[in-house]
Parts: structure tokens; sequence; C-alpha cells
């Protein structure tokens, strides 16, 4: 248990002008270990805040990351209007796509800076000061006269936006003390992060026949509305930053407080960036898990261009109806986030059979599902909406193939995530923003490929390539679950955190 969760509260009653007189006898001093029971059980402690009070924090957080979510997408569906509307060419290089090349390149620098500032000085004031921040870059989104200043809100809107994606793997282990009470809260803030960026499309075709400007008003409309809640319901949930508050009005707390030391900066940019950059290129379990998905969260991108190209020139769709499709890669991550829940449950039971570490469940067993997701979910799905992409094939069979496709997506993103922090434990912080950052630098980049490759390979190559690509990195779930126990007992990194 780390300190600041350790030190004690008591005494909290006592009068702070009481005088102590030469016959009042001194009251005992209180030890570490007496103050450490205090705290483990006091009601300000999050560990034991009610369970509604969890759930009420832990769902804002997780609808605002789908709003967050949708801002990065649903500039998607009207982006050929944005780009005609600002003279931008779009024929022999997709401009179009910049505005969320800006946001994600925002989205993957900001929370190596964001994340470790938020754990060392606290969760709520920052949350807000962000959320509000975010809440503000919609207005110069809608209201922009030219592409250039589109571009450098969009940038700032993913910087901010990329925190508060990122915020729920914080919230959560503040307030659930226990992996099995954070499986679920962890994996729907999995589902909540990939289906915001899957449904901005949606979004764009419902309201930019209004005005592609409406696009943002929606937003700024429900991001407004959702001030008041968000500063109501939202608490701070670090225990370390509640106790120094308290310390502060509770004589008997100096001591614990004087134990809590705030990193220097030089520790907080090595926490955000450098040790992050050290386990990408050096573990290759990270390097590879990565990689698989990172290009998961891609395809939901590239998605939103290659749905509009297919589904125009096979089936004569029109924006609005393209960017509905893509609820078919909502409805196969919604499925996804189903199955996870049984695996969640193979996982814990894995404890039993743990003779390593008995009574711990095995990092592995997070895996076996994401096997056949990645293979026949995500190549399978690929290659179904590749070969069903004629003009004679009605346009639901490709549309199945998709779902498949985000069935799989959910799957593995939960998988990675889950696996690298039970594999790294004390660094698995640094170890998921190395794959935060290898996804959103994916989401941004790899789209930008993705018309010219549907046009020159056509469009059952061009998503065969993607399937083929989906085929090989199936790879590394197999060799993990083959020999994870042995990598894992070669990775510097991984031994250290469990002190060895």
């Amino acid at each position: 248990m780390n300190l600041p969760h350790s030190i004690s509260l008591l005494n909290l009653s006592m009068s702070d002008d009481a005088v102590t007189s030469v016959s009042t006898p001194t009251p005992p001093k209180l030890s570490l270990e007496d103050s450490s029971n205090a705290w483990e059980t006091h009601p300000e402690n999050p560990y034991n805040w009610p369970q509604p009070k969890k759930w009420r924090i832990a769902l804002l957080v997780a609808a605002v990351i789908l709003l967050v979510g949708l801002n990065a997408t649903s500039i998607t569906t009207p982006s050929l209007i944005i780009a005609e509307h600002f003279h931008v060419a779009d024929t022999a290089f997709p401009h179009s796509f910049w505005p969320v090349t800006a946001w994600n390149t925002g989205a993957a620098i900001g929370p190596m800076i964001g994340m470790p500032v938020l754990e060392n000085f606290g969760i709520r004031r920052g949350y807000l000061i962000l959320y509000l921040v975010f809440t503000a870059t919609l207005i110069p989104q809608a209201l922009a006269q030219n592409f250039a200043t589109l571009l450098v809100v969009r940038a700032i809107a993913g910087l901010v936006g990329g925190v508060l994606q990122n915020a729920l793997e914080q919230v959560a282990p503040d307030i659930w003390a226990t992996d099995k009470q954070r499986n679920l809260p962890i994996t729907f803030y999995t589902f909540m992060y990939v289906s915001g960026v899957t449904l901005g499309p949606v979004l764009g075709a419902v309201v930019h026949e209004l005005s592609w400007r409406w696009v943002f008003y929606i937003q700024l409309i429900i991001h407004g509305a959702m001030i008041p809640v968000v500063l109501l319901v939202m608490k701070e949930t670090r225990g370390p930053i509640i106790l120094s508050r308290l310390a502060k009005t509770h004589p008997t707390l100096t001591k614990a407080a004087n134990e809590l030391r705030r990193p220097k900066i030089s520790t907080l940019l090595y926490d955000a960036i450098a040790r992050p950059a050290h386990l990408l290129f050096t573990e290759p379990v990270v390097f590879f898990l990565m990689l698989w998905a990172a290009f998961c969260f891609g395809l939901v991108f590239i998605m939103t261009q290659s749905i509009p190209q297919v589904y125009h020139a096979n089936y004569g769709f029109g924006d609005s109806a393209s960017g509905l499709v893509q609820v078919s890669l909502f409805i196969g991550e919604a499925v996804g986030f189903a199955a996870c829940l049984p695996q969640n449950s193979y996982y814990q039971r894995s404890a039993q059979r743990n003779k390593v570490e008995p009574g711990i469940p095995i990092p592995e067993a997070r895996l076996p599902l994401s096997i056949p997701a990645s293979l026949l979910g995500l190549a399978g799905g690929l290659f179904w909406y590749a070969w069903a992409s004629f003009p004679h094939v009605h346009w639901m069979v490709p549309t199945v193939g998709l779902a498949f496709v985000g069935f799989a997506i959910m799957v593995i993103i939960t998988a990675v995530d889950m696996y690298i922090t039970d594999a790294y434990t004390k660094y698995a912080g640094s170890a998921i923003a190395a794959v935060a950052l290898g996804e959103n630098l994916f989401a941004a980049w790899l789209p930008l490929a993705a018309k010219s490759m549907y046009t020159t390979l056509g469009f059952q190559w061009a998503s065969s390539l993607l399937a083929f690509v989906a085929v090989v990195l199936t790879m590394a779930p197999v060799v993990l679950w083959w020999k994870g126990e042995v990598i894992r007992g070669k990775s510097r990194f991984i031994r250290e955190a469990k002190g060895g």
C-alpha cells in the first residue's frame, strides 16, 4: 500500500481551541501504524466511499469520454463540404482529413503531460479546468473563418480532450481498491472510449445537413448543459491529495502530511515522456501489443474514409447514409463489451491455478477471447467486408462484416490495456501511455493513406491488405499465451515492479 493511503486521520472531532492545562493528561502519541488503520477505515478515503458515489463519478467521466470522442470524428462526415467551403483541394491528397489528424496528434501528446500532473496535483481541479477549456474550443471550431484556424483549434481540442479521454484510467484505481472491483469500470471505459470515436460520423450524419457548423453547435449545447453536472458530481479522488488537505486543519495529520512529497518537475517529465518511450522501444511486449491495439484503433478512423468511398461507389449512398453505416461498428463493439465480462471472470478464476504467485490471477488469462476475436473477428470481418463490397451484393452484407470488426476492436483494446496493467503493475501507467501514444498516432496518420489505397488497390484488395496485417498481428497474443510467463520473467521492468 502506498504511503499516502497508509496515513491515519485520528481525533478529527478534537476542538481546535481546546486548552491543555497542567492537570490535563498529555494525549498519547499516534503511531504510523495507528494512523494507517484509521485512514484505511475513514469515510474520506475514496476506497470507503459508497458504491453509488463511486459509480456517479465513474459514469460521469465515462459520459465525458464518449462526448469528447464524438468531437474527434464527427467532422469526418461533412469533411468534403468543409474542404469545399474553405477552398481546400481534396483530389491529389486527402487534405479534408487534416482536422482529424490535428485532433489525434494533440490527443497523443496531451495525456503524456496531463495525466502525471493530475495524478500528483489532484484530479478534480484539473479535470474541471480541462473540461471548461475543451468546451470553449467548440466555439471557434463552429465559427472558424479559415482552414488554418480550424486546424489549430482542433489540435488544442485534441490536446485537452486526450487527457479527458484517459481520466477514468486514473479515477478507477483511486476509488476501487482491487483488480476485481476495477474490471467492470475499466472495461466500460474502453467501450466508451472506442464507441465515442465510432459514433462521431453518425452524429455528423444526423446534423450536418443543417450546416456543417451545427456539428459543433450541437456538441457545444450538450457540453454546456453538462457543465453544472460536472461541477456537482466530480469529486477529488486522489487519496494523497485528500489527506494533505485534511492535514491542514487537523494537527494529528501534520507528521503524515510531511511524508507527502510531490515529485520534482524533472521526475514528472521522466515519468511522462522518457519512461513510456523507453518501455516502447526496449520492451517487446509493449511494442507489439501497441502495434496490435493501435492498428485496431486506427481502423476506426480508416473506416471513416473507407465507408464513404465503398458505399457511395457501390450503392450511391450520400454523406449522411454513409455516416450512419458506422452504427454497425458500434453494434459490434457493444457485443464485444458484453463478451468481455465473462472473459474478466475467467481471468479472476486463473488465480486458482497460478503456481508462480499463488492467489494472483495470471496476466495471460486476459488473452483467450482476443485471439479468436483477432483472427476471426478482425481479419475475418475485414475479408468479409472486402469481398462483399460489390454493387450486386446487398449493402447489408458488407455491413455485417463491419460489425465483426467492431467486436474485435473492443475485445482487443480491452485485452491489451488489461494485460499491460497486470504485467507491469507499478509501471503500468507508463506502459499504457506508450500504447495510447501509438493508438493516437496511428489514428492521426494512417487514414491519410486510406483514400489513395482504396482507389489504387480497389475496394477488395485494400480491405484484404488490412486483413492480412490483422492476421500477422494475431501472432502477438498467441506468443504471449504460449510463452508469456517466460517473456515476463526476462523483462527488467516487470521484475522491478514485482520487487525482483
